[in-house]
């Protein structure tokens, strides 16, 4: 008798449990875990539009950078945009965007780091370039890098017989052109100016000029800081 008493007490559990956890989400049971239940989705070092939760489940440390969902880099780790001259909400969005932020790079002539530190840029620029973009573009800019002289990859084109400014040569690593993708996942936006000025101060005869560029140039700069 006892057992049959036990045997149907399991039954009659075990069938609670699963008729509760199918229940309609719009009236849940109790959630242990409510971020799980009720995720948030979010782009990691971007703010959230929204607040965290809805459901009083927020994280202390979102709400007290403002739901901000990337925290402050822990010391001695390296920012992504130390120099302040590049804006996420600023990349192109379709291919339209893309070819007239190209088209308005081609005016920029002036990179948005101090001119006080215009030898320091292009010292780290020669560097930047001979680890990152001289596999392919060759240390001497012509494209007959080692990757292209073994045939494994063609088409790189000689810096000296392109019109290039140090606008288009930053947008391009930015956002790629052709067969060549963005590079801004390897190097970041100051580094790329630094690198930009590099190419056209070692190939181009110093075409490139590091100071900040005239009165006009924000309102190109902003249109040239566009999409991969």
């Amino acid at each position: 008798m006892k057992k049959n008493v036990l045997r149907i007490a399991a039954v009659l559990g075990l069938t609670t449990v699963l008729l509760n956890s199918c229940g309609p989400k719009e009236n849940t049971p109790l959630v242990y875990f409510p971020d799980m239940y009720f995720p948030v989705a979010y782009d990691p070092l971007m703010k959230a539009q929204d607040a965290y939760s809805d459901h009083e489940n927020e994280i202390p440390a979102f709400v007290k950078n403002n739901g901000a969902t990337g925290l402050t880099p822990v010391e001695g780790s390296v920012p992504q945009n130390k120099d302040g001259v590049f804006e996420e909400s600023l990349l192109p969005k379709n291919v339209d965007e893309y070819n007239a932020g190209y088209e308005a790079s081609k005016k920029l002539t002036g990179s948005p780091l101090n001119p006080a530190n215009a030898a320091k840029d292009l010292e780290r620029g020669k560097v930047l370039f001979d680890h990152t973009c001289a596999a392919c573009h060759g240390t001497g800019g012509d494209g007959q890098g080692p990757i292209v002289q073994t045939g494994a990859f063609s088409g790189v084109p000689n810096y000296a017989d392109r019109e290039l400014t140090v606008g288009s040569v930053h947008y391009v690593l930015t956002n790629g052109r052709n067969a060549m993708g963005s590079y801004a996942g390897q190097l970041n936006p100051g580094d790329r100016w630094r690198v930009a000025m590099y190419v056209m101060s070692a190939f181009k005869k110093g075409a490139a000029a590091p100071a900040a560029a005239t009165a006009a140039a924000p309102a190109t700069e902003t249109t040239t800081e566009t999409k991969k």
